[in-house]
């Protein structure tokens, strides 16, 4: 796009700002604020004239791509073409537009939506899970069993010789978790804390450093302390962890089972939504941006970035783009897609539904009203909600046309993301699917 600026609009303004200037500058020779505007001209024009067109062309550029209906998909760039004196001040845009979307329709998208309830035996495997996260480990008498910690000093050799990564004093562990290989479990099982041992052990085929694979070493171990699980008993002190102050087992299995319907509720809308967008990118040709692609690839090596940080690597490796893009063609083109979707449909983000998830969100923290304060206060926290939720409007609108099928199940494989054929499954009858209403 070229875009032209009457030279009087522009030297306009050249000429405003260098006046502004020239009663703001200091100059020897000059008093404050009576420096002649034909001086400041030769030291200050051409920087003032630079600063003018940068201004111009970003407001230019906008007020063009409005007249004109477009929708850039990026940033522009901007190159001068003409900026001199009694001429007209002109320059291109160059950018990447949104494409144009034919949305096909929804009927084409079908979906299983996997449906269960949260049976009393659920509840009890949670409370159990509960406990088990609040264990204890107590000191243990007599010989080790399975399901105890203990506490070795061992060395390890090959062929006689001492081996990286063979060698270990204080190392906890527990017996049948399959932290240590199978072997040395077995060696270390039946020991009482003082007893010392020999045996051989053999590492697995797939073990993860490669020049052990397969091969057997010989270990001393001695065992300097076992230790059994404690779990807490289900009182009220237990229960006030969780928040739950008043109402004992009954008002505690209440409140779990709360917890347990909005995790449950919440992996049906995420299974069901994989399904809707993977349908939707496929059902759909988008000419995808350079601009967008390349920004999504940005953000995903941030990602990752992130992740090395968070297992606190030494260096930042150099991450390729070619690692990336099939990702990041995928998520531009569902993005894509989904905004004509909004846009055909007229969505906007329902606010009653914004407010239940703030809600929602804050009754996990001591002050709820302070966090609901912050999400409306803060404007980038509460656009991402804002988003969401509009995001589930879409999921909505498109399931109104679907043809969607209930697939009876249960809690455990429902969260698990068992409950329902994978597109890499047979194909076959279903006795627990049945058409939706």
């Amino acid at each position: 796009m070229t875009i032209s600026v009457p030279s009087q609009t522009f030297e306009g303004q050249v000429t405003e700002r260098l006046d502004k200037t020239a009663h703001q500058v200091r100059l020897p020779g000059f008093r404050p604020g009576k420096v002649p505007l034909k001086e400041v001209r030769r030291r200050y024009g051409p920087a003032v004239r630079a600063e003018v067109a940068g201004e111009l062309m970003q407001s230019s550029f906008f007020e063009a791509i409005t007249q004109e209906e477009l929708k850039p998909a990026g940033s522009p760039n901007l190159d001068v073409v003409k900026m001199d004196p009694g001429i007209d001040f002109e320059f291109t845009a160059t950018f990447e537009v949104l494409p144009v979307v034919e949305l096909v329709s929804f009927d084409q998208v079908s979906v299983q939506r996997p449906e269960g309830e949260i049976e009393d035996a659920d509840i009890d495997a949670m409370i159990q899970r509960l406990r088990e996260q609040r264990q204890t480990w107590e000191p243990a008498a007599g010989a080790c069993e399975v399901g105890q910690r203990v506490t070795v000093d061992f060395t390890g050799t090959l062929d006689g010789e001492p081996f990286e990564g063979g060698q270990g004093e204080g190392v906890t562990f527990e017996l049948g978790a399959g932290q240590m290989i199978e072997d040395f479990d077995r060696g270390v099982t039946g020991l009482s804390a003082g007893d010392e041992t020999d045996f051989e052990a053999r590492f697995p085929e797939d073990y993860q450093a490669e020049e052990l694979r397969g091969k057997a070493a010989n270990f001393h171990v001695e065992l300097k302390e076992v230790t059994s699980s404690e779990l807490p008993e289900l009182d009220d002190e237990f229960f006030a962890g969780f928040g739950v102050e008043e109402g004992g087992l009954e008002a505690f299995r209440e409140d779990v089972r709360g917890n347990m319907q909005r995790e449950l509720d919440g992996a049906i809308l995420n299974q069901v939504k994989s399904q809707v967008m993977d349908q939707l990118h496929d059902l759909h040709t988008v000419a995808l941006p350079q601009t967008m692609i390349a920004s999504e690839i940005e953000t995903l090596k941030q990602q990752m970035l992130q992740q090395f940080q968070m297992y606190a690597a030494k260096e930042q490796p150099d991450l390729p783009d070619d690692l990336f893009t099939d990702q990041a063609e995928r998520r531009v083109s569902v993005g894509l897609i989904v905004r004509e979707i909004v846009d055909e449909a007229e969505l906007e983000p329902d606010a009653d539904r914004v407010k239940e998830r703030i809600e929602t969100m804050a009754q996990q923290y001591a002050e709820p009203q302070q966090v609901v304060n912050w999400y409306y206060s803060n404007h980038e926290q509460l656009h991402q909600i804002e988003m969401a939720v509009l995001e589930e409007q879409v999921i909505e609108h498109v399931l109104e046309t679907a043809a969607v099928e209930k697939v009876q199940s249960n809690y455990e494989d429902i969260m698990a993301g068992t409950a329902i054929q994978t597109p890499e499954a047979e194909d076959g009858d279903d006795d627990t699917a049945e058409p939706e209403d």
